[in-house]
């Protein structure tokens, strides 16, 4: 990450490359719970970190998603091409608001019901197995060792979530590098546009095949939804919709396995505590949400007008990130011991990783079922699993805007 800022009114510029965010935030929550940040491309924008400051603004009614928001954006001011302008144009339920916002995610919360994610428990377990045996032949093949990120943590909620939407496996790959360049934060606008325009083009096709053989999956029900009443759901919504759901439904949960494993591993005392029944792997979850974003900055909200936020001003218009990663650790609402990763850890604050107000995530239920059966699984069979490399050889995320490694070499031990 580039240097803090030298003074407390001049704008912190994100780092495109990304990286790990900790000793960064840390700088910036020193200055305050709200700062001016240079987005790329030196858009000016604002980055709330602060725990309180940032359940106020997520729950702020006069805060929207809406991009006609966006003043540089609405007066031609950003190009074309900007790395994070799909986080801005996309059409679907992140950027809408009001009885918009209501409409697209009623229309997609009945495949998210705690019911519904109940019924899909058996076929992730059954799926974390199957791929729990690809994981030990893997390693078998590499010497002990194998990606665990790339051959567990990534088909396990890819599966989930293209198997909801009616995603046949071919596209899976192919969905998940796009993904990894939509919120990439360090692409060129060339690359940019084609990831956005491929991706569409292939949830087009998805679209089209289901339409024609309509099956028991959420973009046969969204298409239904449609076609019944035409005003229901544009052609833009639902490739969007698709877009954001098949992203957001297997990146932060792929982030989240990841960032648990690495931090189980780093340490043993707390995987110690679990395997002995004295915590539980909910407990590892929710403190790995809260310790270790998978999600550090998530672009964008704009102020309906000009804000005032723990005594800063944030312009109308302005482009706000939500700053998960920092208000994890931010010790006035964690305590002092906030940058410790404790799974007994019992503070009356609640982290914000997962969202708060109207846009609190949708996936949560199924992001927390994922992540407890996979640890579950992966530790009770490879209880003895270290890291292959010493953590500070992990090459991090290219964005600011995921949190987590590229890959995770592991070294499976005491295998049962």
């Amino acid at each position: 990450m580039p240097p803090a800022n030298p003074g407390p009114g001049r704008p912190y510029r994100m780092d495109p490359a990304g990286g790990c965010p900790h000793a960064a935030n840390a700088r910036l929550l020193a200055r305050g719970p709200v700062t001016p940040v240079a987005l790329p491309g030196e858009v000016a924008g604002m980055a709330v970190l602060g725990h309180a400051a940032l359940k106020e603004f997520l729950g702020h009614p006069d805060v929207a998603k809406d991009a006609r928001h966006f003043t540089a954006l609405e007066s031609g001011a950003i190009p074309e091409g900007w790395p994070l302008g799909a986080f801005a144009t996309v059409r679907g339920m992140t950027t809408a608001d009001g009885a918009d916002h209501r409409r697209l995610r009623a229309l997609v919360s009945k495949a998210f019901t705690a019911r519904r994610v109940e019924e899909l428990r058996p076929r992730v377990e059954a799926l974390t197995v199957s791929l729990l045996d690809g994981l030990d032949r893997a390693a078998t093949a590499g010497s002990g060792v194998a990606d665990l990120r790339a051959h567990f943590a990534l088909p396990l909620p890819m599966g989930v979530i293209c198997e909801l939407l009616g995603v046949e496996a071919a596209h899976h790959d192919r969905l998940h590098t796009l993904s990894n360049r939509v919120v990439a934060t360090d692409v060129g606008p060339a690359e940019s546009m084609a990831a956005n325009r491929e991706m569409v083009e292939v949830l087009s096709a998805v679209a089209a095949a289901r339409t024609k053989e309509p099956g028991d999956d959420l973009i046969s029900a969204l298409i239904a939804a449609r076609e019944e009443n035409g005003d229901r759901l544009s052609p833009q919504e639902l490739i969007g919709t698709l877009m954001l759901t098949v992203i957001a439904g297997h990146e932060t949960t792929l982030n989240l396995i990841t960032n648990a494993v690495r931090a189980l591993c780093t340490h043993r005392e707390q995987l110690g505590l679990v395997l002995a029944g004295r915590a539980s792997w909910a407990d590892v979850v929710e403190e790995t949400l809260r310790w270790d974003s998978p999600v550090s900055y998530f672009p964008f909200r704009y102020p309906t007008r000009d804000l005032t936020l723990a005594g800063t001003v944030i312009p109308k218009g302005t482009p706000v990130l939500a700053g998960y990663s920092a208000a994890g650790r931010d010790e006035s609402a964690h305590g002092p011991d906030a940058g410790l990763f404790d799974i007994t850890r019992t503070a009356e604050t609640r982290h914000l990783s997962l969202g708060h107000g109207t846009h609190y995530c949708l996936g949560a239920p199924l992001a927390r079922m994922e992540s407890t059966v996979a640890l579950r699984q992966l530790f009770t069979r490879y209880p003895d699993l270290q890291l292959a490399v010493p953590e500070s050889e992990l090459q991090r995320h290219a964005s600011f805007v995921g949190n987590s490694v590229r890959t995770l070499p592991v070294r499976l031990q005491g295998v049962h």
